[in-house]
């Protein structure tokens, strides 16, 4: 049976924040049910041992997340949270000491990235607060997010605002050093015990107004990672927002059956020949972090 490393749950289409590097989303505004949350990990069980609460929307805005890591943990699951963080100091304490959270990463260019975004120093402050008490009460990991560097460093627009975040982190860790100087785009720097930086390039997400590319192409879509909206569309990976490659719905069909339906199975048998077979995916700008060699399209990159 296929097994994903991860499977990605999204809990509400509606987020707190307009990111400029965040397609703005247009479905109507959903909030993931307690009984199709346990529908949809009985569904997934046999396929995963770990969920993303993480495709569009913000997580931390779901009333009842509470209980969806208590629902998780009952059901075997381990989850990871991909936040924004400014709103920790109404839903950190519903996290604190969940046994099913194994992960938080916190998208820290989101607050540069938000247009009237304010007080920097507060909003690093609540972030590092709760991810102390957190890693010190728990075996929680930390990602904390930088994922907006220029494709040319020497003239990274964000650098001067990455530098404030940054320093204010050393502060707070006791570094020694500038993270800039340990970190290398797309790997991780340990600043202390579970507790990473990550720093990366801003990449496109898929349009389907985009320029379509032909060439040939991967992607661990449906072969490491699948995911479902908050409506129950099926989707191939965390990207496609707004459910464009609809493979079928959760609450409707079973799982199984779309995973192994006809288009869910081109999608990964046209991958295996490097062939691009959905239109979305040839415009899709993360598809091109994978570097392949003439002979035999190696691939060189892993899915994050």
């Amino acid at each position: 049976m296929k097994k994903f490393k991860k499977f990605y749950v999204e809990l509400t289409s509606r987020c707190n924040l307009a990111c400029t590097f965040c397609p703005p989303t247009h479905r109507a505004t959903q909030y993931i049910t307690l009984d199709q949350f346990r529908h949809t990990l009985d569904e997934v069980k046999p396929y995963t041992d770990y969920i993303y609460f993480h495709v569009k929307g913000e997580p931390l805005l779901h009333p009842h997340i509470d209980q969806l890591l208590d629902i998780a943990h009952e059901k075997g699951f381990k989850v990871n949270i991909t936040s924004n963080g400014t709103l920790l100091h109404k839903a950190g304490p519903k996290l604190m000491n969940k046994p099913a959270l194994r992960q938080m990463n916190f998208s820290l260019h989101s607050f540069d990235g938000h247009v009237g975004s304010k007080d920097k120093d507060a909003y690093i402050a609540k972030v590092l607060n709760f991810v102390k008490e957190a890693t010190a009460n728990s075996n929680l990991i930390v990602s904390l997010r930088l994922w907006n560097l220029d494709m040319d460093n020497a003239t990274n627009l964000e650098k001067q605002r990455n530098r404030e975040m940054l320093a204010y982190i050393e502060k707070e860790f006791g570094l020694d050093y500038n993270i800039e100087e340990k970190v290398q785009p797309g790997k991780g720097v340990k600043i202390a015990d579970r507790i990473y930086i990550n720093m990366d390039h801003e990449f496109e997400w898929p349009d389907l107004n985009a320029e379509e590319d032909f060439g040939p192409g991967f992607c661990h879509g449906l072969r490491n990672q699948a995911g479902v909206l908050a409506d129950g569309t099926v989707i191939p990976c965390c990207l496609d927002g707004e459910g464009v490659i609809n493979l079928g719905n959760i609450y409707k069909t079973p799982f199984k059956d779309i995973i192994e339906g006809e288009r869910a199975t081109n999608i990964v048998d046209g991958f295996s020949r490097r062939e691009v077979v959905e239109e979305l995916c040839r415009k899709c700008g993360y598809r091109k972090r994978f570097n392949y060699k003439a002979n035999g399209f190696a691939e060189e990159a892993a899915a994050k």
